[in-house]
């Protein structure tokens, strides 16, 4: 089996059928929920001698949750004779086309109300895009299952709420501050791992508001060192009272096991979320159409500014929130409605949770001015709508061009490692792309500079240096002489890849 390191769901999905839930605690029958009862068996601060009191109140509101799905899988999957001429003498013969098979997902929850809502990950029970699921049972400690029915789910921020009946009040546990969380507090996490039933682990909060790369609004998460593996997605994590702040949703792992790096949803972030879900609502998000990239920190540092400060602006939509308030392609957004734009605090974060219809200021650094806009918050389209919005092109980048025009004065050869030719109708039609392109085009990358190392390729095209657009090797030079006048070590461009769209790149020059 191969590994890769990665960012991984930790969501059993028809791996196991085996869910051991025999010799759980039935004692347990309502989660206690009194402040000064539990202020009575929380430890002192410093190392607690025990959790099992704590747990002993909490076990009992958080629950195993099992769907049955029918899911799509290629045609001849699980026939080890498959592709071979003994395909058809084992099995059903190849249909030529996809098949569906019934799958069984694993995953935890928690009870937040005594008449029965249950707040889980969104992918705990969905097929994600593979089939449907065709039934979810929820699972108590005491051993009752009941059939649930799901009130509402929202794909972007990985959540769902269900809800069944028991027809007696049910145990539960409430939301937390999660904002107040600090590193180094001891937290529990209590869940389903691999379908093992109720499983308690504990460690401390190892960091707050962690991005981990996956994009999009709500990438912004509570780390944890305590144990969190498949099929602990949606269970709890506690803090010290015995209140939820964070949803277990992800683990960074080299084999899908726990490596002691897990991620939870911040309550601040869930609470607002389930609540609307749990009145029939939908989830409204602010939206500004505009395709952002981090800035990195070579591209920060040909900016002169600092690191981890601001995102750039790659394109905008016409006629949306950013394009109508003045946003242009290659402005660094650097605060949003008076907060600063960081890996822990993006612009989608911060405009996702704004409401619809909201004028919010906005700080960019434009041509080394700061610049202030004002923007209106439109509402977010549905992902099917921004599906259509991605370009589907093929790239062709990767090839090289005959050098039949001058090169200039080499200073981009010797700066940046990379040979340039002026685009030329031919050219812009030899990439795909349209005769009138202006700008430089990537003939060749010395190996070993940094632009190799950064997967510039042939017949990229470069469109611009410092946020000025040029039309030839002379205008890249010039652009590359101010930021050696101006002690910069990285220059920033803008580069298109034929059949993508365009990102800004911080190149270092030597």
């Amino acid at each position: 089996m191969r590994y890769a390191y990665g960012v991984t769901s930790a969501l059993l999905l028809g791996g196991a059928t085996l869910s051991l839930l025999t010799g759980l605690p039935a004692g347990a029958q309502v989660a206690q929920n009194d402040a000064q009862q539990m202020q009575a068996i929380v430890p002192r601060a410093g190392a607690p001698a025990s959790f099992a009191d704590l747990t002993h109140q909490l076990q009992p509101a958080v629950v195993n949750i099992s769907t049955r799905q029918k899911v799509r899988v290629a045609a001849g999957a699980g026939n080890p004779f498959a592709g071979t001429p003994l395909e058809g003498m084992f099995g059903a013969p190849d249909q030529g086309g996809p098949q569906t098979r019934e799958a069984q997902s694993l995953g935890s929850g928690f009870i937040v109300s005594a008449d029965g809502y249950v707040v889980t990950n969104n992918h705990v029970i969905t097929a994600d895009g593979q089939g449907q699921v065709e039934s979810i049972t929820v699972i108590l400690p005491d051993g009752g299952e009941y059939p649930a029915h799901l009130v509402g789910k929202d794909a972007q921020s990985d959540l769902a709420v269900l809800k069944i009946t028991a027809g007696k009040p049910l145990p539960f546990v409430k939301f937390g501050d999660s904002a107040k969380a600090r590193v180094g507090d001891w937290v529990i996490a209590i869940g389903n791992p691999f379908g093992l039933g109720g499983t308690v682990t504990a460690g401390i909060v190892s960091a707050v508001y962690r991005n981990i790369g996956s994009g999009g609004a709500y990438d912004r998460y509570l780390q944890t060192d305590a144990a969190i593996n498949q099929g602990n997605s949606g269970g709890p994590m506690f803090d010290m009272q015995g209140q939820v702040i964070g949803i277990n949703r992800a683990i960074f792992s080299p084999s899908g096991g726990s490596v002691g790096i897990g991620f939870a949803i911040p309550a601040e972030i869930a609470s607002p979320i389930v609540e609307r879900l749990m009145k029939g609502q939908t989830i409204d998000r602010g939206y500004l159409g505009v395709r952002i990239q981090p800035l990195t920190e070579d591209y920060a540092d040909a900016l002169g500014l600092p690191h981890n400060h601001g995102e750039i602006v790659q394109s905008t939509e016409p006629g949306k929130g950013a394009d109508a308030g003045g946003v242009k392609a290659g402005d660094v957004v650097l605060k949003v409605n008076g907060k600063d734009v960081t890996r822990e605090q993006t612009l989608s974060f911060l405009v996702a949770n704004t409401p619809p219809g909201t004028k919010i200021p906005l700080d960019v650094l434009r041509d080394g001015q700061h610049v202030s806009l004002t923007v209106t918050v439109g509402k977010r389209p549905s992902d099917e709508e921004l599906a259509e919005q991605t370009l589907n092109r093929k790239p062709t980048a990767g090839q090289k061009f005959d050098p039949n025009q001058a090169k200039g004065t080499g200073l981009a050869e010797k700066s940046l490692g990379l040979s340039l030719l002026s685009v030329t109708p031919q050219i812009a039609r030899q990439l795909g792309m349209v005769e009138t392109l202006r700008g430089v085009v990537v003939n060749g990358v010395d190996p070993s500079s940094d632009a190799a190392a950064k997967d510039v390729q042939p017949g990229d095209i470069i469109l611009s240096i410092g946020g000025r657009p040029i039309t030839n090797i002379g205008e890249l030079e010039v652009g590359i002489r101010a930021a050696q006048a101006a002690g910069r070590t990285a220059v920033g461009v803008q580069l298109q890849r034929p059949g993508q769209p365009p990102i800004y790149v911080g190149l270092r020059l030597r």
